[in-house]
């Protein structure tokens, strides 16, 4: 426990749910029975789904519903257990539809699904440290055919720059409009793809010439942070603790995950990047990262990194923001907002 709690502490970005917090939409005439439904469930447990019938209807049959997918039905009231191993993490929607004399009606609850999964602190050893440009306020860091590309933030100062990591040398810059405020980057199928914080914006540009080919709106009202992607789909925060998954052919969103790190959220998940069929995300203002399992939301992994901040020398310099995986190397590049420093460091249990 003292273990589990030291990892709590590493991680202070994360919010507490409170127990018992489950909510009842009310329905007039049926509610679900809640009566064995616990503060939060894990992976391993069940649900006993049945109907409370208060005004004492003649139930002929009940479609039961988990996140508006259909997963059972039963003739009368008699109870569904519906297991919870393959669900994603974070609020499960229950609905359950009610024929009953000639009508219907429905009834409405929600259970939190949170991780059971203890997350291992890792270890880093820095390989090299480079330089990094301290006017560089750091969003977008990924590896293309072994050039480093990053993309910065802030109005009026945003760009992004393919450069030369041991010298610092920029082969090419690309400046962002001044009402746009730079965010996460990602290469995938031939293109660059680039959010915008607030704007609703992305861009997508060839990335051999970084020609700009495209712009499209965010087809879900959330803010651009994150990037990173898969070779077919891309995954991107939006400052809660949800990772979006997008397809890159039309921009639009399929799904999300919710990041749990034990029976609590991680909120302002920020800077991605999939490393082994991981995902490594900054948690914002907090000198960590959280290794997740990109399939469930659990965090199975953390790394402190708060010692990397001591080696940066810039008085002005900001959160630990930037991870790009060289494969070339397997090493694993992190630096910060208007660090003066970038780290090479290989990660180990």
């Amino acid at each position: 426990m003292k273990y589990y709690n030291f990892l709590f502490i590493i991680l202070l970005g994360i919010t507490l749910i409170n127990c018992g917090d489950t909510k009842n939409v009310e329905n007039s005439i049926f509610t679900f029975d809640n009566s064995s439904f616990k503060p939060q469930f894990l992976s391993d447990d069940a649900l006993s789904l049945s109907i409370l019938n208060p005004s004492n209807k003649e139930i002929d049959s009940i479609i039961y519903f988990v996140n508006d997918k259909k997963v059972g039905a039963k003739n009368g009231n008699i109870k569904l257990n519906f297991a919870l191993k393959e669900q994603k993490l974070g609020y499960q929607y229950l609905k359950a539809i009610v024929y009953f004399e000639g009508k219907n009606s429905e009834a409405t609850e929600r259970v939190e699904l949170v991780s059971n999964v203890v997350p291992k602190l890792l270890k880093y050893k820095i390989i090299n440290t480079f330089p990094h440009d301290t006017a560089s306020f750091t969003e977008g860091f990924e590896f293309h055919n072994d050039t480093l590309c990053e993309s910065t933030g802030q109005y009026g100062k945003s760009y992004f720059r393919k450069y030369d990591y041991k010298t610092g040398k920029i082969f090419k810059q690309i400046n962002l409009d001044a009402k746009y405020f730079g965010e996460g980057i990602t290469f995938v199928n031939g293109k660059l793809f680039l959010l915008t914080y607030k704007e609703k914006t992305g861009f997508v540009y060839d990335a051999k010439t970084l020609k700009l080919e495209k712009t499209f709106t965010y087809d879900k009202d959330i803010e651009g942070w994150g990037m990173t992607n898969d070779g077919t789909y891309i995954y991107q925060t939006d400052g809660t603790e949800k990772i979006w998954k997008m397809d890159p052919k039309n921009q639009k969103m399929i799904e999300y995950i919710n990041v749990y790190s034990g029976s609590s959220k991680i909120k302002s998940i920020n800077e991605l990047e999939l490393i082994n069929g991981k995902i490594y995300t900054n948690v914002w203002q907090k000198d960590a990262i959280a290794v997740v399992n990109p399939l469930s939301g659990a965090v199975e992994g953390i790394l402190d990194m708060s010692a990397l901040k001591k080696l940066v020398k810039n008085a002005n310099a900001d959160v630990l923001n930037g991870i790009a995986y060289n494969p070339k190397t397997k090493t694993i590049f992190v630096t910060g907002k208007n660090w003066d420093k970038m780290f090479e460091i290989t990660v180990s249990e």
